[in-house]
């Protein structure tokens, strides 16, 4: 009979846990310095990341009821935000208009490249797991679905009345939004009686791994179907010429790249060129995505950059609470070491 075999771990200093460690004395010599230190730092750096941030210009205008107009109108107070830098007055913009979905706005002084357009959607719940859960990642990187597969992966968008797979299935891409916005135009320029085009680049506005990863499905244009909501696109179906790819359309990259929260922005479109003169701008907007059914709102959202990206105060906040915190503690225990010494 065989010797039963050891369970008793190896005897290394590892497995008998005799490895050296060490545990620091939190001390008033050790813990003061530190947080004065940390507030010393953090709060200059939040400053800086929050001036940065101001620099940022950034026009927000809300075009939901645009569908609506049947007449020019002036835009109201709270269907704008204008954030300029101190170079720029920040005041209320003269002129707005929504006449038939063509917006028209002003730039009070010159503006430097690059810019970005984004569409900005509210009450938009991109994060509901029902949502969320309602594609296929085996479809969108061109491999063949059965019919179950599709039910079973992008319900309640799966498969046609007609027994056809949508293409591409789920909740996300039938619900893409498909608003349409023109290049900026300035009207009536400074010396000159035509007016002049800044060209918008759709381009480039996706992230490359998933221009790499998409591909166009391995299934004949008789097995899929355009989903509901793409039937404007789409009105014949697909055929050999015209079958979707995901990898050339980055607008549908963009809009599968869920957000998180209700209220979100995606970039449309982006201009890297001459810095844009001050004066009266025009964008055309097709209007396809009716935002009100889900009781939302949608805005055009212009704005710059800096090296810490869009105009958002939170990281400079936070930096900036983080190190007056740090010094305020550090007061406190200064005060009580001071008064009740250990």
């Amino acid at each position: 009979m065989s010797e039963e075999k050891s369970k008793k771990p190896a005897n290394t200093a590892f497995k008998q846990q005799r490895l050296k460690a060490w545990q620091p004395l939190l001390t008033p010599k050790t813990v003061l310095p530190t947080l004065f230190a940390i507030g010393i730092v953090f709060a200059p750096i939040g400053g800086l990341f929050l001036s940065q941030s101001d620099t940022v210009n950034e026009i927000t205008i809300d075009y939901t009821d645009c569908i609506d107009a049947t007449e020019s109108r002036e835009l109201t107070e709270d269907l704008y935000t204008y954030k300029f830098t101190a170079a720029n007055t920040t005041a209320a913009p003269a002129g707005e208009t929504v006449p038939r979905c063509t917006i028209t706005f002003s730039i009070s002084a010159e503006v430097n490249s690059p810019l970005f357009l984004y569409y900005r959607l509210t009450n938009f719940y991109q994060n509901h797991r029902k949502y969320v859960k309602s594609l296929s990642y085996n479809q969108l990187n061109g491999d063949t679905l059965t019919t179950g597969e599709a039910d079973a992966s992008c319900s309640p968008v799966g498969t046609a009345p007609d027994g056809k797979i949508y293409y591409p299935c789920g909740l996300i891409a039938n619900s893409m939004f498909n608003d349409s916005f023109s290049n900026l135009t300035l009207l009536n320029p400074q010396g000159s009686d035509d007016n002049f085009t800044y060209l918008m680049s759709e381009t480039g506005i996706a992230w490359h791994t998933d221009v790499t990863r998409y591909k166009q499905t391995s299934m004949s244009p008789d097995q899929v179907t355009p989903p509901p909501n793409w039937i404007k696109r789409y009105p014949q179906g697909y055929t050999a010429e015209n079958m979707f790819d995901p990898s050339k359309d980055e607008h549908f990259l963009v809009w599968m790249r869920t957000s998180w929260y209700p209220t979100f922005r995606k970039l449309y479109s982006n201009y890297h060129g001459d810095p844009l003169q001050a004066g009266q701008y025009e964008i055309q907007v097709d209007m396809n995505y009716d935002i009100r059914t889900y009781g939302g709102t949608k805005s055009i959202v212009l704005s710059g950059t800096s090296f810490l990206g869009n105009r958002n105060p939170f990281m400079g906040l936070s930096y900036i609470i983080m190190g007056c915190v740090c010094a305020l503690l550090g007061i406190v225990f200064l005060g009580w070491h001071f008064f009740r010494p250990r």
